[in-house]
C-alpha cells in the first residue's frame, strides 16, 4: 500500500477536505464569509484539477492542468496568508498547518511542471 504522503491525490484531497472544514470554523463576518468562499474555490480545485490532469488529451494539456493546480495552490496560500493577518480564523494552529502543506504541495508541482515540460522539450 503507498504511503499517504506520497499519495498526490490523496495529499490533494485531505487539503480539501481541511479547507472546507477551516473555511466553516472562520469568523463570521462580511470580510470572514468573502475570504472563505474564496480559500473554498481555490482549495478545493486542485483536488478536482488532478483528476483531470491524469486523463489529459496530449502532454502538453496535462503540462496545462498542472499549471491550473499551481496557480489555485498559491493563490490558496495567499488567501491564508490574508486570513492570517486579518485575524479571520481563531485556530492559528490549524492555520499554520495549511500555510505548510499548501507550501509542500506547491514546491511539488513547480517540480512536476518543470520535470514535464523538460520530458515534453518546452
Amino acid at each position: 500500500m503507498m504511503d499517504r504522503k506520497y499519495d498526490l491525490e490523496e495529499r490533494l484531497i485531505d487539503f480539501a477536505s481541511e479547507i472546507i472544514i477551516f473555511t466553516d470554523t472562520m469568523v463570521n463576518s462580511k470580510a470572514g464569509n468573502h475570504m472563505a468562499g474564496q480559500l473554498l474555490r481555490s482549495g478545493t480545485s486542485p483536488a478536482l484539477n488532478y483528476g483531470e490532469a491524469q486523463s489529459g488529451e496530449s502532454r502538453r494539456d496535462f503540462i496545462h492542468k498542472l499549471k491550473v493546480i499551481l496557480k489555485e495552490l498559491r493563490e490558496s496560500r495567499v488567501t491564508l496568508r490574508i486570513i492570517q493577518k486579518a485575524k479571520l480564523h481563531p485556530d492559528l494552529a490549524f492555520l499554520e498547518r495549511l500555510k505548510n502543506e499548501s507550501n509542500q504541495l506547491i514546491s511539488i508541482f513547480v517540480k512536476s511542471v518543470g520535470t514535464a515540460e523538460k520530458n515534453n522539450n518546452i
